[in-house]
């Protein structure tokens, strides 16, 4: 066989994965960092910045499901501070065993979820705008609820609730490896990535998610129950973010009304970066997964090598500019393949 056509087959079996772009972007901002600091490649520094990672890329990896379904979703990012404050006021103000209150705040994950879906659906109206009110009225509940039942903006004392224990070793406790502490966040991580890359690629949910971001009208036609997947796709950005939000209340027992805003830009931001497109369609799990890494990689390095902050934001403009072009690319390039 001539060897043109082997190098050839590789190159389009590796052309048509939407997160290769961002493996690359990945290796070379590890390769930076570890050239420029001296602690980001130390096991401590591992530690640090995969947990950066992992409460962003959790939901990154949920709202790239739902860009490849071809929405989006605003208010996941005041979610994360919704479901904590759910669980923060029934546990510490009214005495619920924690265990309850996160069942609660994970049922009313899934009615906001649900109902952002169902509007989306039932309305015609972008999600964009949908889910940006879902996001004001969130912002407001928030504010507004937590003020009045506690008379500031914050709800702290988790660690003398009913069930803490318990409910903290699952979701806030470490492991040790090599002498170093890393936080539980990262398994969870890991787990919701290979639950969304089986999910994509195994099953005919997946089939259907690639079908209704692709072209709506052609996967009605074909039978796919549009309604149903993208009233699920939504329920799951709730539930990545309630998980966020349990995460980050049992470890800091502390939880702000105002948390989380800012974050929704974030989360989609990585999944572009690690090759979901705009349009809906393409992407992958894994390829989210990546660029939350990118994100936690870059955040903490650019700490590492003691520079201005502000540096990150310029690094993100960047890199989400890079990763539309590529992906656009990408796209373009696998269309010609699979002809």
């Amino acid at each position: 066989m001539d060897e043109r056509v082997g190098r050839s087959g590789l190159t389009d079996r590796l052309i048509v994965r939407p997160e290769v772009g961002a493996l690359l972007g990945a290796v070379v901002v590890f390769v930076f960092f570890t050239v420029v600091t001296e602690q980001f490649a130390t096991i401590g520094g591992v530690a640090t910045w995969l947990d950066d990672s992992a409460t962003l890329g959790i939901v990154a990896v949920a709202v790239a499901l739902l860009m490849i379904g071809g929405e989006f979703d605003l208010s996941a990012g005041v979610m994360t501070a919704s479901t904590a404050l759910v669980t923060a006021t029934l546990s510490t103000h009214y005495g619920w065993n924690v265990w309850a209150a996160v069942v609660v705040s994970l049922l009313f994950a899934l009615g906001v979820g649900a109902l952002n879906g169902w509007l989306v659906m039932r309305t015609g109206l972008p999600s964009f705008i949908v889910t940006l009110g879902s996001f004001l009225a969130l912002q407001g509940l928030n504010l507004g609820i937590t003020r009045a039942i506690t008379g500031t903006v914050q709800v702290s004392g988790m660690r003398s609730t009913d069930g803490y224990a318990g409910a903290g070793y699952l979701f806030a406790s470490t492991f040790t490896i090599g002498g170093v502490e890393f936080q539980i966040s990262i398994l969870w991580w890991v787990v919701v990535i290979a639950a969304a890359a089986w999910l994509l690629v195994r099953t005919r949910f997946g089939n259907w998610i690639f079908a209704v971001g692709g072209s709506a009208p052609s996967a009605r036609a074909v039978g796919v129950p549009l309604v149903r997947t993208k009233i699920l796709l939504f329920m799951g950005t709730a539930t990545a973010a309630w998980l966020v939000g349990t995460i980050n209340i049992l470890r800091f027992t502390t939880v702000q009304a105002n948390q989380g805003i800012g974050l929704e830009f974030q989360y989609i931001i990585a999944a572009v970066i690690g090759g979901c497109l705009l349009t809906g369609g393409f992407g992958s799990a894994i390829g989210a997964a990546l660029g939350a890494l990118i994100f936690g990689m870059a955040r903490q390095g650019i700490v590492y090598a003691q520079w201005n902050n502000d540096w990150f934001q310029l690094f993100l403009g960047v890199m989400l500019l890079a990763a539309v072009l590529v992906n656009n690319g990408l796209r373009k390039r696998a269309e010609r393949v699979r002809r």
